[in-house]
């Protein structure tokens, strides 16, 4: 197994960690660092500390095993299907964490219903998305044609990836739920884009396989 792939296999095997790290209660409850303003306290929990930092470094592996891999010529068939899907493992990952972490309050609240700072309508699109362009890669991927991310997919996961990352730092002010929460409407109106785009992409491999 070269590098790429050790790294894109890191990725995924992370996620359980961050999962465990999860069904630790006490690190929700205990402050990394704490301040008060107003009667009201901000602060970094041990939970979203671990969390972000392990997030940080999975997002870390994802930028070098692509580069690695088209730099030495190291690009494999196992690469091409695994590292997109570790892509969707970890973002899934973490917003799950976030949504089950605002309703516990590990998280302060968010602008909507229940506290919720991911809504669970934002969480589907961007799943119901990323099974439709799996489906339409694999048909490709029979017909032998590789169907290259566009540009509104790329900044998807970039502004996803930066939502994910603001929402775990949001206990540190008001004004990072705010942020946090624009940017995963951005992303969700990207991941639409995206979603739209590949399938004009792939429609005539979709109708071919019918």
């Amino acid at each position: 197994m070269n590098l790429p792939n050790k790294l894109t296999m890191f990725r995924i095997l992370i996620v359980p960690i961050m999962v465990i790290v999860y069904y630790i209660p006490w690190l929700g409850r205990h402050y990394m660092f704490s301040y008060d303003i107003d009667g009201k306290t901000f602060g970094l929990n041990w939970l979203c500390f671990i969390e972000l930092l392990i997030f940080a470094i999975a997002s870390l592996t994802d930028l070098l095993d692509g580069k690695i891999a088209r730099k030495c010529n190291m690009v494999t068939s196992f690469g091409k299907f695994a590292d997109p899907l570790a892509d969707k493992i970890l973002v899934f990952a973490a917003m799950t964490i976030i949504m089950a972490s605002s309703t516990k309050g590990f998280l302060p609240g968010g602008l909507l219903p229940k506290g919720l700072l991911l809504p669970v309508w934002v969480f589907l699109i961007i799943l119901i998305r990323e099974f439709m362009v799996s489906g339409i890669r694999m048909v490709a991927a029979v017909n032998g044609e590789a169907i290259a991310a566009g540009m509104a997919g790329k900044l998807k996961t970039v502004v996803t990836m930066i939502a994910i990352i603001v929402l775990f730092l949001c206990g540190l002010h008001d004004s990072l739920i705010y942020v946090g929460q624009v940017l995963i409407y951005i992303a969700t109106i990207l991941t639409v884009i995206s979603g739209i785009d590949y399938i004009i992409k792939g429609k005539k491999y979709i109708f071919e396989s019918m």
